[in-house]
């Protein structure tokens, strides 16, 4: 069974959309944990930071590119964070690889 994300990606299930290419799309995190909490995520199917092959390279890089430019969008100029759990002890709840942008508030360390 697809991944919420990928449902997301799909249009099956709606989604505050901030960014999309070819590559990724960024939307609004509906659980928010701060002011600002978008999803960055790729479009293609990767479980897992464990789950990345050379291939994924730049798809990665494009992510992390796209968390700068919609930081940038939504002016968060004072900082922002950008989280990526990894497994079940990590805290990823998606298995789906994504990116957390966090900000819009001071935001304490350590995070967990």
């Amino acid at each position: 069974m697809p991944s919420i994300f990928t449902r997301i990606i799909d249009r099956e299930v709606p989604a505050d959309i901030v960014f999309e290419d070819d590559t990724c799309l960024a939307f609004r995190d509906i659980a928010p944990k701060a002011p600002t909490h978008i999803l960055i995520i790729p479009k293609k199917e990767i479980e897992s930071l464990d789950d990345l092959s050379e291939e994924d390279e730049d798809i990665v890089g494009r992510c992390v590119a796209v968390v700068a430019k919609v930081a940038a969008a939504e002016g968060l100029s004072n900082g922002y964070r950008m989280v990526v759990n990894c497994g079940e002890e990590g805290g990823q709840e998606v298995p789906h690889l994504h990116f957390h942008l966090l900000g819009g508030r001071k935001l304490d360390w350590p995070p967990g």
